[in-house]
């Protein structure tokens, strides 16, 4: 099950698998991420969910620190509130760094998933296996509406801030647009899960987005911004939104031309 990860994260899985075994209050360990979707090697993350046993569940939370610093030498730790997940335990281990999440669980939770995980070690494997039986496993695609109907604001917001002279903020949309909404797309046509910008470059399809990355210059932010438009368009048509934007994109091109303002005034 582990022979085929990295040293380093082998000799990290097996220590934290036999130390976990021994702490009552844990019912299982399971492995998401690469390890369920293929393409694991030296640079990927250990993707853990941490089954807890419910009276220990509120115990094991508030110890998530301590729990965490006994599986290695722990450099950092945060929760996951910023993604939407407070259940999440961020933790990056040394001095051979090793990013590990940890994520803490009851077996009652794992209803909706959207990968089924593998079953590292479990107190009571049956019970676990039948659980995740029952569960429904779907990956979130997005539907078609659901890009329209973001896609022109987010130009738009992009565009505005380059019309002010905020570059770095222009910038940061163009990338923020490409993860949310034209990654997804190309791993849509490529017939694969929408995982925003991962492994494009192995598929092939990431040159497609080559012509979006930007120099630290107002005039190649708008041109990106207009590239970002196009391709937007383009992969639209594979699966048009039943509720087009009116109006687009012809009501956005006055706003991606450096038409009022351009590079930030030096102070």
């Amino acid at each position: 099950m582990t022979g085929t990860i990295p040293e380093r994260h082998r000799t990290f899985l097996d220590m934290l698998l036999v130390t976990l075994a021994k702490d009552p209050r844990i019912a299982a360990v399971l492995a998401g991420g690469s390890m369920v979707q293929g393409g694991f090697d030296a640079f990927s993350d250990l993707d853990l969910v941490i089954v807890v046993e419910p009276p220990a569940y509120a115990e094991v939370m508030a110890g998530r620190r301590e729990i965490a610093a006994g599986l290695g030498e722990l450099l950092s730790a945060f929760s996951g509130e910023h993604v939407g997940e407070p259940r999440l335990f961020i933790c990056l281990y040394g001095p051979d760094l090793l990013h590990v999440d940890l994520k803490f669980v009851l077996l009652s939770d794992l209803t909706h998933l959207v990968e089924r995980p593998l079953v590292l070690w479990a107190r009571d494997e049956a019970a676990v296996t039948e659980g995740l039986d029952r569960a429904v496993v779907v990956w979130p695609e997005r539907a078609p509406q659901w890009f329209e109907d973001r896609a022109w604001t987010w130009l738009h917001y992009g565009a505005a801030k380059l019309q002010r002279g905020e570059l770095h903020e222009a910038l940061a949309t163009i990338g923020f647009f490409n993860e949310q909404v034209l990654g997804p797309m190309l791993q849509r046509r490529n017939g694969a899960p929408q995982r925003g910008l991962r492994k494009l470059e192995q598929t092939g399809i990431g040159e497609a987005l080559a012509p979006l990355v930007a120099a630290y210059s107002a005039e190649d932010a708008s041109r990106s911004l207009k590239a970002a438009a196009r391709l937007y368009l383009d992969l639209r048509a594979d699966a048009p939104p039943e509720r087009p934007v009116s109006g687009m994109p012809e009501s956005l091109l006055p706003w991606l031309e450096l038409s009022f303002s351009a590079e930030p005034k030096a102070r």
